[in-house]
């Protein structure tokens, strides 16, 4: 097959090399990086410009279109592409709104009785102030729109809760957007990344992961797009998938599909495993990154077979998917300043040396080529270095023996990656009447006309 994936993160490079290892295919990708670079061809096109997009799978007798980014998602490009005929793996803009809006989301949620926790969402000052009251500590504010994993805030101090909701409303107004901020409860309990494979009909689950998103060990500092991932989870319970199919994502995918609006691409649920069960802490549309490099590290059934069936609605044919006994662990090395300001054009040393080392890859995320061909720094996150081994300890192991092969000045990364696995939780993944409590938990706290 001819394939094009969109995006140049170390996601889009993880699903190249995925489709690399499977059946021999002629890979395109567009803009992609210097490591997708060496098995793809480049293009170098805008990312969300829908026509040129399509233009280009066109020109290319492409089979497939992967679109791995949320931002051409919600701008519509697999819109665009569907509409020249051409496969796409990929929620259409309507559909990709899931993450575009979580106040969408939410009443996708309310209304396929999906457990979640309970919000409001505030569109002044006013209202964000009583909202954090309401809830009270831990405070949870979440930019309604896009923010590159980085519009969540976590806090136990109020003056922190409110400076970032109401930095979200100004940002929104700037933008011309309609200002909207969701102020939620906080889920206590591990959370727990499940991607989901959606034909607009049918799911299909890849396995389970756990992402850390703030910068520094012990999830200390600022929420980031996440620093390191691992799977598979020993600890989780071992029907979590199945009530994850039968709770969120296939009462959602067909919520989507009765709005006219099908879902066709990936459903990433975020959980949380709280003391009252499994609930929704966000929808993303896409594969989720780090998590992403650890989940198809481990996929043994050829990824273009997975993303073609879901792209032409022939998921329920799939056989169903084979795992490596592997389990994989990344950790993400990330450029001096982030998740702030960041410095660019650092040189980067060592990727050769730790590909060399047992069960060891790096996955190319904000990296370029110098004009004297160097590679070099580019971005926040720089490289995912993934490392595969028996088991949870040894994949950390490799992939940390991988980080120290790795020289890039101003550098960071965290050090506890997968290091402390939670411990069972002692707690049912079904609570009793839960369907009926979280209707009025939503219509409670967050009546139908606020989330339209």
């Amino acid at each position: 097959m001819r394939i094009v994936v969109i995006g140049s993160g170390a996601r889009e490079h993880a699903i190249v090399r995925a489709l690399a290892q499977g059946r021999e295919h002629e890979l395109h990708a567009v803009p992609g990086n210097p490591g997708i670079g060496r098995l793809a061809t480049l293009h170098d096109v805008s990312p969300t410009d829908g026509e040129a997009v399509a233009d280009l799978a066109r020109a290319i007798g492409a089979d497939l279109v992967v679109v791995g980014p949320e931002v051409p998602l919600v701008a519509g490009v697999a819109d665009a592409v569907r509409g020249v005929g051409i496969p796409c793996f990929g929620p259409g803009a309507e559909a990709a709104a899931l993450e575009g809006s979580k106040a969408f989301a939410k009443e996708v949620m309310a209304a396929a009785a999906v457990p979640t926790a309970m919000a409001r969402v505030c569109t002044t000052q006013d209202e964000l102030a009583e909202a954090l009251d309401v809830f009270g500590a831990p405070y949870v504010v979440k930019d309604d729109g896009l923010a590159a994993g980085k519009g969540v805030v976590v806090t136990q101090d109020r003056d922190v809760a409110l400076e970032h909701g109401r930095a979200c409303l100004e940002r929104r107004v700037s933008a011309g957007d309609r200002p909207a901020v969701v102020v939620e409860e906080y889920l206590d309990g591990p959370e727990v990344s499940l991607f989901c494979v959606c034909d607009g009909q049918h799911v299909v689950p890849l396995a389970p992961a756990q992402d850390f998103k703030r910068a520094l060990d012990g999830d200390e500092g600022p929420n980031t797009g996440g620093m390191g991932a691992y799977s598979p989870l020993p600890w989780a319970p071992p029907d979590l998938v199945d009530e994850v199919l039968t709770r969120v994502a296939r009462p959602t995918v067909d919520e989507m599909r009765r709005r006219g609006t099908p879902f066709v691409g990936v459903l990433y649920c975020g959980l949380a495993l709280t003391s009252r069960g499994v609930r929704v802490v966000e929808f993303n549309v896409r594969f989720g990154d780090p998590e992403t490099q650890v989940v198809l590290a481990r996929l043994a059934t050829p990824l273009a077979e997975v993303l073609l069936a879901a792209a032409t609605g022939e998921l329920e044919a799939l056989p169903a998917l084979r795992w490596r006994d592997e389990a994989a662990v990344t950790v993400v090395l990330a450029a001096h300043g982030y998740p702030g300001t960041v410095r660019a054009g650092d040189e980067i040393e060592g990727v050769a040396a730790a590909e060399g080392l047992p069960g060891v890859h790096v996955l190319h995320a904000g990296t370029a080529r110098s004009s004297d061909g160097a590679l070099v720094s580019a971005g926040g996150r720089v490289l995912s270095v993934v490392g595969l081994g028996a088991d949870v300890a040894e994949a950390r192991d490799r992939a940390y023996a991988g980080v120290t092969a790795i020289a890039l000045r101003g550098s960071h990364h965290r050090t506890d990656i997968a290091a402390h696995l939670p411990p069972r939780p002692d707690v049912p993944l079904v609570v009793e009447s839960r369907s009926d409590d979280q209707r009025d938990d939503i219509s409670t706290v967050l009546g139908s006309d606020e989330l339209r």
